[in-house]
């Protein structure tokens, strides 16, 4: 079949990679795509938010199943339109979306369905949502409500730092109509683990946990990005914990939104904190994350073209997802300066030396093709992912890889799944 995949980051890389290992696949067209998705499949430079212009597409290559990877075109109903001119999709329609393009309807939605999760509200005054914060205490924890590329939310000990955090975007406008409103919350202790699981509507198959790290700076430190890596399985996790959290949070969310007439269909995301008390969710998203995309595609052994067909056409009752033992761990390599301004066009080297490591696959991201090179074109450029036989040899493979990539300025957290390896080795 003719698969339409959207979206250009590392995640659609990683989608991209698993649909062409897919014996079902036999053309794949990615729009807009980026170089390294190029290099097997067609691309087709548009506005993937734009509905019209992705019907438009699709009328003209005319899948057999189009794979929604980003958020936005999901808010901006893009599932909506080509689903009304008859083409399957992998991706939620613009109501049930609202889980990950408004923080504060899907509070209100895990409260009505008591899917244990922080305390929280919303508001659109600075007066009130620095009154609430105090009331809370440190550390401090603000949202806007709207999509903000993962880098909308802060979290602070300094009361003085949040506190501009709510003015920036309640009166800066510093992310636009997505911090019109912001949401304050309780501050979260525990181990953060990220579930996503394939849904039709109805029937849920869930991935194993992942665990991604939202700081720029080893140790947790530093501004919030998209991601700087990634790892799957998640030790902390176990089995039994995993199938709790998509019985107690993923299906009762499924459930809450067919309810509401808008059920959910594609890949729907939980991120949450173990904490002494159970899992709580932090926030839920409406498709897969990045870079989780990149430590858990690798591992799956289960045709994930099929999987996304299955949930796009509400098939996926008795269905299974098998994965391969190998742990994966995905190291992102960033531009300097992100996720604050950065340079872009910069010369990257070393790719094919890195994919030539023994488990490695190179995910682009932030990249394009200038002048017969290929260039940094973002503030993530690359996710380079691991294959092991445990943590302590993927960690090897996945930073070896990592010394073979050049640009000027490139950066990386040296400490991605570490904690997994040292409770591996028993030294956590």
């Amino acid at each position: 079949m003719k698969v339409l995949l959207l979206g250009s980051g590392g995640r659609e890389s990683a989608m991209a990679a698993a649909l062409q290992r897919s014996p079902a696949v036999t053309e794949l067209v990615a729009a807009p795509g980026n170089p390294g998705i190029g290099r097997t499949a067609e691309v087709c430079s548009i506005d993937v938010a734009d509905p019209a212009a992705v019907v438009s597409l699709a009328e003209r290559c005319r899948p057999a199943l189009v794979v929604v990877g980003p958020e936005a075109p999901l808010v901006a109903g893009v599932s909506d339109a080509l689903r009304a001119n008859g083409y399957p999709v992998f991706g939620p329609d613009k109501e049930a979306a609202r889980i990950e393009g408004s923080k504060s309807f899907a509070k209100e939605l895990m409260e009505c369905s008591e899917i244990p999760t922080a305390r929280g509200r919303s508001f659109d005054e600075v007066s009130l949502a620095v009154a609430h914060m105090d009331a809370l205490g440190p550390p401090y924890v603000v949202k806007a409500d709207g999509l903000a590329a993962g880098k909308g939310v802060l979290v602070t000990q300094d009361r003085a730092e949040a506190v501009t955090g709510i003015e920036e975007r309640l009166v800066g406008g510093r992310f636009g109509a997505a911090g019109r409103t912001v949401v304050i919350e309780e501050f979260l202790d525990g181990e953060e683990v990220s579930v996503i699981a394939f849904s039709d509507g109805r029937t849920v198959v869930p991935c194993p946990p992942a665990q991604d790290y939202k700081r720029a700076l080893d140790g947790d430190k530093g501004l919030n990005t998209g991601g700087m890596g990634s790892y799957s399985p998640v030790p902390s996790c176990s089995d039994e914990l995993a199938a709790a959290i998509t019985d107690e949070v993923i299906e009762a969310m499924v459930a809450a939104l067919a309810a509401r007439g808008t059920p959910f269909i594609g890949a729907i995301y939980a991120g949450l904190a173990l904490t002494t008390e159970g899992p709580r969710v932090i926030e839920f998203n409406a498709r897969f994350g990045d870079p989780e995309t990149q430590a858990l595609l690798p591992r799956i052994e289960s045709d994930f073209a099929e999987l996304c067909l299955a949930s796009a056409t509400g098939q996926l009752e008795g269905m299974k997802l098998h994965c391969r033992s190998d742990v994966c761990v995905a190291v992102v390599v960033a531009s300097e300066g992100y996720p604050g301004p950065h340079k872009t066009g910069l010369v990257i080297e070393g790719i094919e030396e890195a994919e030539s490591v023994a488990g490695v696959e190179v995910f682009h991201s932030g990249t394009r093709l200038s002048e017969g090179m290929l260039r940094t074109d973002g503030g993530r450029v690359l996710a380079v992912s691991a294959l092991g036989q445990d943590f302590s040899q993927a960690r090897a493979r996945a930073y070896q890889a990592v010394s073979c990539v050049h640009f000027e300025g490139a950066l990386g957290r040296t400490d991605i799944a570490l904690r997994a390896e040292l409770k591996e080795r028993g030294r956590a």
